[in-house]
C-alpha cells in the first residue's frame, strides 16, 4: 500500500479580494449609471439664500447639464458619457459608460424663478435662491394618548 502525500496549502482568508486600487475601480464601475445615487447634493440656508450644491464632476455645464423649474420644483438633469480606450501589448480595450442623472428638489415657498442663479466650478453645481420668507421653526406637536 502506498501513501500519497498531499500538499496542504494554507488558504489566506479573502485571497480572492482585489487589491486596493482594483477594489476602488470595481466600486466605481458597480455604481456607474445608477443615476440619482451618483448625484450627491447638499442644501442649506446661507444668510438670506437657499443654496443647493450638487457634485457633477467631469461634465460640461453648457452641454451636459439642464436646470428647469416647474410647479415649485427644481429639476436637475445631467447626461454623462465616458469613454476609455487602452492600447495594450496583448490587445485593445475600449469601454463606454453613459447615463442620465436626475434630481428633483422642492424650492422654498415664494421663490421667484427669475431670481434663481446657478454657477458651475470645479465639478460643483451651485444654485442660489433668494429667500422671500423666513424659514419657519419646527414646532413640536404633542401626541394625545387614546
Amino acid at each position: 500500500m502506498s501513501l500519497v502525500k498531499r500538499e496542504s496549502r494554507a488558504v489566506r482568508p479573502f485571497e480572492w479580494w482585489p487589491t486596493e486600487d482594483r477594489f476602488e475601480q470595481m466600486v466605481r464601475d458597480m455604481f456607474r449609471g445608477f443615476g440619482t445615487a451618483l448625484m450627491k447634493v447638499e442644501e442649506y440656508v446661507d444668510d438670506d439664500s437657499w443654496v443647493l450644491r450638487a457634485e457633477l464632476p467631469g461634465l460640461d455645464p453648457d452641454e451636459d447639464v439642464e436646470l428647469t423649474v416647474a410647479d415649485g420644483m427644481l429639476h436637475i438633469t445631467a447626461d454623462r458619457e465616458e469613454r476609455t480606450e487602452e492600447d495594450k501589448p496583448d490587445g485593445f480595450r475600449s469601454e463606454f459608460h453613459y447615463g442620465r442623472l436626475e434630481r428633483h428638489l422642492t424650492l422654498p415657498a415664494g421663490t421667484v424663478e427669475s431670481d434663481i442663479a446657478a454657477t458651475y466650478k470645479d465639478g460643483i453645481l451651485e444654485v442660489r435662491v433668494p429667500l422671500t420668507e423666513k424659514p419657519t421653526e419646527a414646532a413640536k406637536i404633542p401626541v394625545q394618548k387614546g
